[in-house]
């Protein structure tokens, strides 16, 4: 009887494998999804938030609730072991888009940049009293600012995926169409 079962299990499995992207992209159907705008090393990225690990956090963002993403950071790792989960640098106390330390590179199945994950643990960025907040627009001065004692950062549990869709070097990911309502290239 197992047998019988495993027969059909695996032909549906087949047939799901062999339906290309271009299969998919036939049908016309569409989805929009409202894009955030952020920083990568100066230019300006655009990305799309799904998921998030915190309840209220996602119902801010429109996003789905799922609190097992926060199993990415949860995990022992061993020194030099790889992550799933990069860092977003987002402000608390100043308006601007979010500063990312990677993106694919190129946007697309052509990537090359190992570094890069859509699943981002959030680092918040704080302007300190009587300090001159500006836009930072890359994850060094980020870094720098904090170093000169003008921001704070504080790492928390909230995870994000957020696949990046624009990057201002390579243009959208392949067969995705964005439609700007601000055309102000910055965020």
């Amino acid at each position: 009887m197992t047998r019988h079962f495993l027969r059909p299990l695996s032909v549906f499995v087949a047939a799901c494998c062999v339906l290309s992207p271009a299969h998919a992209q036939a049908t016309g159907d569409v989805v929009e999804l409202p894009l955030v705008s952020g920083w990568y090393d100066g230019k300006v990225v655009r990305y799309v938030t799904t998921d998030v690990s915190d309840k209220k956090a996602a119902a801010e963002m429109g996003a789905n609730y799922v609190p097992r993403l926060a199993n990415a950071i949860n995990q022992q790792r061993q020194p030099g072991q790889p992550s799933a989960v990069e860092r977003i640098y987002s402000f608390v106390n100043f308006r601007q888009g979010g500063v990312l330390p990677s993106l694919p590179s190129p946007i697309g199945a052509a990537n090359a940049n190992l570094n890069y994950s859509p699943l981002w643990q959030v680092h918040k960025v704080t302007w300190l009293a009587g300090k001159q907040p500006h836009v930072l627009k890359s994850e060094e001065q980020v870094l720098a600012a904090e170093e000169a004692g003008q921001v704070s950062i504080e790492k928390t549990n909230l995870v994000v995926n957020c696949p990046v869709v624009f990057s201002e070097a390579d243009g959208p990911l392949p067969h995705v169409k964005i439609h700007l309502a601000n055309q102000d290239p910055e965020p």
